[in-house]
């Protein structure tokens, strides 16, 4: 499969898309998206192909009594005979990693976001990482702010790094340049020196904890919540919604639930270092791998069952390893303990997730691939192939080796073509886009559940 994604987006689609009334615009914000994909095409895509209209009208439903989430990205793997979510990041760090001929939808989603929250908003206050050093991150923090700016409010940066005393400027590789800023609190309200914002974005996932200088605002909207932080939100937790939602949608066009959603177990009290907890461990592997393997003989699958143990809460793919058996999981030798005990900010590992693991079929350059979709509000806004050269079809794939291949545009429409070629990109990313939609669904349930779980 070639590295190169063409860009063959139709001549008209800027003025198409600016003719189209604007309460149309919205049912445009899936994108499908131009790629070359191996692998056939799965009984659950076409079973989402054919239920597309069923489909559309139940998120409509299930959006007027949930509120997604500001912004979120996926994790998506592929496997041919199953499709599912392995990871939903509320504070997604990758906007530099989409095509640019995706900024108009961002910006769009992120107009009724915005809308929807601060509908007379001027000025956005972006809280990013601390990570200063890390230039592609700030380029992410450079496009996000783009996309909002474009939405019709001021945007600047906040920090909450106590190294960053004065406005500092950092040059990107791109030759742009962001200006981060240190945070000023007056009475119950956040901002910058001179500017008082409406709204306050994270793109801060709050590994570390959450800082005082957060809590107990008012008169000022926060985007994500702060329980939506790593300090309070569990991945075990996300997937508990996960399966509620999955229920319902499977039930709606007729599927069997585990075509979407991976099994899963979760162990507290665990110390890798002690050894603790790893009773635990192997008994959620004894009792996941044997399910796996029930369904794959149901449906006649011949690849080897593995499960994922990994941090549950945190990203960065820190804290993380494949297993096949449950043996695997005792007797831990010296570097797999420090591998699995510390994760993000160096926070040590007390909490973990025992996931189904999902193989993937996708190939980028010969490389390990997996699709991550982007989301503004309940809207999909564009999507990358994370791909690793040094990690196999049952392995993280975040994690070093990994680089990103942007995908641009095949059209500008929202509608599958369930009369064209079933495994066509373009109806392949309708599906991902569906299977993203679901767990954007999955945390807005997830979050309602934890209201109140961070004291003011």
């Amino acid at each position: 499969m070639s590295q190169e994604f063409a860009y063959n987006a139709h001549p008209r689609r800027e003025q198409i898309f600016r003719e189209v009334p604007r309460g149309w615009r919205k049912i445009m914000l899936v994108p499908h998206l131009k790629t070359a994909l191996e692998g056939p095409m799965a009984e659950v895509e076409r079973k989402i192909l054919e239920n597309a209209t069923t489909i559309e009208r139940w998120f409509r439903m299930e959006w007027q009594e949930h509120t997604p989430p500001f912004y979120s990205s996926v994790d998506l793997r592929n496997a041919g005979f199953k499709i599912a979510p392995v990871d939903t990041n509320l504070y997604p760090g990758g906007f530099n990693n989409l095509s640019r001929e995706m900024q108009p939808l961002a910006v769009q989603a992120a107009q009724s976001a915005v809308e929807k929250y601060c509908p007379e908003a001027r000025n956005l206050l972006l809280i990013p990482e601390n990570h200063t050093r890390n230039l592609f991150y700030l380029q992410n923090v450079a496009r996000l702010s783009k996309i909002l700016s474009c939405t019709g409010v001021n945007v600047r940066l906040g920090t909450l790094n106590p190294e960053i005393t004065a406005p500092t400027p950092f040059e990107l590789p791109d030759g742009e340049t962001i200006t981060v800023e240190p945070l000023v609190r007056q009475g119950e309200r956040i901002g910058l020196a001179g500017f008082d914002p409406c709204a306050i974005l994270l793109n801060n996932d709050l590994s570390s904890g959450i800082p005082e200088i957060l809590k107990g605002l008012s008169g000022q909207v926060l985007l994500p919540p702060l329980h939506a932080g790593w300090a309070v939100r569990r991945k075990s937790n996300h997937f508990k919604a996960y399966d509620e939602v999955v229920e319902k949608f499977a039930a709606e066009i007729g599927i069997d639930p585990w075509l979407v959603n991976p099994y899963f177990g979760v162990c507290g009290q665990v110390n890798f270092q002690e050894r603790d907890g790893e009773e635990c461990l192997k008994a959620n592997v004894e009792m996941i791998l044997p399910r796996i393997r029930a369904k794959y003989q149901e449906y006649g699958i011949t690849d080897e069952p593995f499960v994922i143990v990994k941090a549950d809460a945190g990203t960065y793919g820190m804290g993380i390893m494949s297993v096949k058996s449950p043996d695997e999981v005792t007797g831990l030798n010296r570097k797999q303990r420090n591998k699995m005990s510390v994760v993000k900010e160096g926070l040590e590992v007390s909490e973990v997730i025992i996931q189904e693991g999902v193989h993937t079929i996708e190939k980028v350059g010969g490389a390990t691939a997996e699709p991550v979709v982007y989301m503004i509000d309940r809207f999909v806004v564009g999507s990358f192939y994370r791909v690793n050269t040094l990690r196999s079809i049952t392995e993280n794939l975040n994690a070093p080796g990994a680089h990103f291949e942007s995908l641009g545009f095949e059209s500008a429409g929202a509608n599958p073509e369930p009369e064209g070629d079933p495994a066509s990109a373009h109806n392949r990313f309708y599906t991902y886009g569906v299977i993203a939609r679901l767990a954007a669904l999955a945390a807005s349930y997830e979050l309602e559940q934890t209201v109140g779980a961070v004291a003011a």
